[in-house]
């Protein structure tokens, strides 16, 4: 009846039907579980069906990565779907745009040119300025050189001005550029032509770009530092500027070698006699190559030795020995020739093994032995200079070229032990030609022959002809 609370009896039955009703399904689902084979067994089970199936299935796909594949997919696609915004591709754009620092070099592309700035384009978010006093240091002739669309290198003054724009100079970019070449002239030693700009106390100033070089006096050629500094009346130094004494050099082109570069104090030192041996060594092998014996060359002497005189040919140095110089007798090289003369040399001999070449002045110049027999004879008295002594008797020179030999026996009518008691080299003598061999270049002479009566007739003769020479000599003038 409504209204009633249920009796206790009926309470009993209901939960017993509760509780029967919750056993079934607790056994129900026990025997389901016990049943039914696992999740993984079923897998395995349906996959041994195919044997073709499991043969063909790659072995690093797993079941694991079969289930999660679809899931990384999906995963893709959805972030694939996020929509990209202008913000995100200019963030993207400024990333990758070049972030520059103060003193870095970058190259660049010119876009503007004006009176008043060149605008560059150097790949960054800005173009690129060159302003201001770095466009009054380039001059006009460098900036009207650059033009729109050249390539240049640049250096950064500054990462960003004001308006967002790097501060660049291209003089910096080019004192950088003329180290560089500076650096490889270095390392590589190749000699270079420079012209000298000035000069100081210790040498020539020469440019290579916008980096200044120094050449010391001690590495300027011998020719070239050959001028001293002035001097007083009283023979005191005077000193001066420098300008005084280089003035001959400043415009000329000198051969110079890179042989000390030091960037940091700004520093570099050339030499002219380095690049000189360098070239003289590459020329002389060059020459000694080519040259022949026989040749007649022009050259000029170069140093003068106590045993001959050096000879430039351009490039090489050859010798021309003591006697080679001239063909009368001649003590020192000095007497005949002088450092910087020019003179006309034929080739002797060339050795290729130990780089050598001999050289003659005097075949080139006509021999006097060739027509000696046409100006003495046997008998004549001349005059002669006395200009070697030796045990045997005393060499006595009769014209340049032409020497003869008073032997010891006819120095005097007296015994002679030695040469020296009778005469001294540089004594003026009459003696008289008692032999003459031009084929063997030996000339006889005799002093104590000079008033042999044997000779008087012969005198005479002399005498006579040399009287109607003068004759001769008279009616022409």
């Amino acid at each position: 009846m409504a209204g009633q609370e249920p009796s206790e009896s009926t309470m009993e039955t209901v939960e017993a039907e509760e509780e029967l009703t919750t056993s079934d399904g607790v056994a129900e689902g026990a025997a389901e579980e016990v049943s039914a084979p696992p999740r993984e067994a079923r897998q395995f089970a349906s996959m041994s069906d195919d044997d073709d199936d499991i043969e063909e299935m790659p072995d690093h796909l797993g079941v694991e990565d079969a289930d999660e594949s679809p899931k990384e997919e999906a995963a893709d696609t959805e972030a694939s779907a996020e929509p990209v915004t202008m913000a995100d591709l200019m963030k993207e754009a400024l990333d990758e745009m070049p972030r520059y620092r103060r003193g870095d070099f970058v190259r660049g592309t010119i876009i503007s040119k004006a009176s008043d700035e060149i605008l560059i384009d150097v790949g960054a978010k800005s173009e690129g300025v060159v302003a201001g006093r770095e466009l009054e240091r380039m001059g006009p002739a460098a900036i009207e050189s650059l033009k729109e669309g050249d390539e240049v290198l640049a250096c950064v003054l500054r990462p960003a001005d004001r308006e967002g724009r790097v501060l660049l100079s291209l003089t910096r970019a080019q004192m950088e550029k003329d180290w560089r070449k500076v650096e490889q002239l270095f390392e590589a030693g190749e000699p270079i032509e420079r012209t000298v700009a000035g000069g100081n106390k210790g040498g020539v100033i020469v440019r290579l770009g916008r980096v200044r070089g120094f050449v010391p006096a001690s590495q300027l050629s011998r020719e070239h530092r050959g001028v001293m500094p002035p001097k007083s009346e009283t023979g005191e130094t005077v000193e001066d500027d420098g300008e005084d004494r280089w003035a001959h050099l400043i415009g000329k082109k000198l051969l110079l070698k890179v042989v000390e570069v030091d960037r940091r104090r700004n520093r570099l030192i050339l030499s002219e006699r380095a690049a000189g041996r360098e070239w003289r060594k590459h020329r002389k092998e060059e020459l000694i190559d080519e040259l022949r014996a026989g040749q007649v060359l022009e050259g000029r002497v170069s140093t003068l030795c106590s045993f001959g005189a050096f000879v430039d040919l351009g490039g090489a140095d050859g010798l021309v020995h003591l006697s080679e110089l001239a063909w009368q007798h001649v003590k020192h090289p000095r007497e005949v020739i002088q450092v910087g003369q020019e003179v006309k040399v034929q080739v002797l001999s060339v050795d290729h093994e130990r780089r050598r070449i001999g050289l003659s002045i005097k075949r080139l110049q006509p021999e006097p032995w060739e027509t000696v027999g046409d100006r003495f004879a046997t008998g004549q008295l001349v005059e002669a200079t006395v200009t070697k002594i030796t045990e045997f008797g005393a060499f006595a020179q009769l014209e340049d070229g032409i020497e003869g030999l008073i032997h010891v026996s006819e120095l005097s009518d007296r015994r002679v032990s030695h040469p020296n008691e009778v005469v001294q080299e540089g004594d003026k003598v009459t003696v008289r030609i008692i032999r003459v061999e031009p084929e063997r270049r030996r000339i006889g002479l005799s002093m104590k022959r000079v008033s042999d009566p044997d000779y008087l007739g012969m005198d005479w003769q002399f005498a006579e002809e040399l009287d109607d020479w003068d004759v001769d000599l008279n009616l022409t003038n």
